[in-house]
């Protein structure tokens, strides 16, 4: 993820990346090289007591996001941070406040609402052509965890915290059926899997970090160790959203689905069913005509869902554009403090964390849990 920001970055008018910091000084030095930036550093206290850098990004494992945005925020520089926003609702509520009294600007990096497509839905629900929400239902897929000697970081809940599937893709779920319909989630009733009680860890990474996430997809070479596994690699849950109703699942271990984030929105005036795999495309049913697929050309789109598409039909837009859109936003509303952030902010992120411990405590309950509001 350090990488996709360093790269959108670039692509952000009137944005410059002063410094990385790694882990380690020579961490900090190859990701440097690689996009020019000149001054790199080891020990974050160099970025925090700069007055001269205005905003930090956050792209490390989730044990460390909120030490790491409390430390910038309180140094009074504005934050974006990768999801999630931190390791409980505790957390996440301090933070939310913590931003709120300094005046600050804090984003979460929800970056999946960017896809043009995705904010047409947004538009055509807010003009009112899919009338009355009454289904929101979807998926995320992928396979990346399907072996027992796949590991990450992810799979280890002191880095990654008490959930893995559901904290990690299940979230741009929720926060997209939010967006998208909105409507709150108030209720839910989860299932949770591990299909894996032990994975191989890889001896190098016996420390935790785990390699990146979607590396080894073909298979592990040298020793591994037999680790106990905490975190679910599926799950499951029924939602209400008021009146309406929902259902998702959200998986590692699905076979040939790489990153298949699917929402579906039915309303009483029609739906809409979007796929991250095909993201230029949406589906419009009808119930008294023939559907429709939706290709995206920003000429044939809501005026206020065009100004997420640069480029002009036939040109596709995709998951790095999906940053730019959400960055650009991100230091318009820091260059001009009267402006209403358009992008999912700290309170997005508190959000997720009460969906979240509503899930686990539903799971383990066995019963219809309350998500606070």
């Amino acid at each position: 993820m350090g990488r996709v920001h360093l790269e959108a970055l670039r692509r952000v008018e009137n944005v410059d990346v002063v410094e990385v910091v790694g882990t380690s000084l020579e961490k900090a030095k190859a990701a440097g090289a690689g996009y020019n930036v000149l001054n790199v550093t080891g020990d974050l206290k160099d970025v925090i007591h700069d007055p001269s850098i205005d905003a930090v990004h956050i792209t490390t494992p989730n044990a460390s996001h909120f030490m790491i945005a409390k430390a910038a925020l309180e140094a009074g520089k504005h934050v974006l941070c990768e999801k999630p926003l931190a390791m409980s609702v505790a957390q996440a509520l301090e933070l939310t406040n913590l931003v709120a009294a300094k005046k600050l600007r804090g984003g979460l990096c929800h970056n999946l609402r960017y896809y043009p497509m995705v904010q047409q839905i947004r538009r055509m629900r807010e003009a009112g052509e899919l009338g009355e929400i009454l289904v929101v239902q979807g998926t995320y897929s992928q396979d990346w965890m399907l072996f027992e000697s796949d590991w990450n970081w992810r799979v280890d809940p002191k880095v990654s915290g008490p959930s893995r599937v559901m904290a990690d893709i299940g979230s741009h779920f929720f926060d997209m059926a939010e967006y998208l319909s909105g409507l709150k989630v108030t209720d839910v009733c989860s299932d949770l899997q591990i299909f894996h009680p032990t994975r191989k860890q890889p001896v190098v990474n016996s420390s935790g970090e785990g390699g990146e996430s979607f590396t080894r997809k073909l298979g592990v070479a040298g020793e591994t160790v037999d680790t106990q596994v905490v975190t679910e690699d599926f799950g499951a849950t029924l939602f209400r959203m008021g009146k309406a109703r929902g259902t998702m699942t959200a998986s590692q271990v699905s076979a040939g689905r790489k990153n298949r984030l699917v929402m579906e929105i039915y309303g009483t005036k029609g739906g809409v069913s979007w796929c991250q795999e095909r993201p230029e495309e949406l589906w419009l049913g009808h119930r008294n005509a023939p559907n429709q697929i939706l290709l995206k050309d920003p000429s044939l789109l809501h005026e206020q869902a065009q100004g997420f598409a640069d480029y002009p039909g036939g040109h596709a837009e995709g998951y790095p554009d999906t940053f730019k859109q959400l960055f650009r936003r991100f230091y318009a509303s820091i260059a001009d403090p009267s402006l209403t952030p358009d992008y999912p902010q700290m309170a997005d992120g508190l959000r997720q964390m009460k969906i979240l411990d509503a899930e686990l405590v539903s799971h383990k309950s066995r019963a219809w849990v309350s998500v606070p509001a």
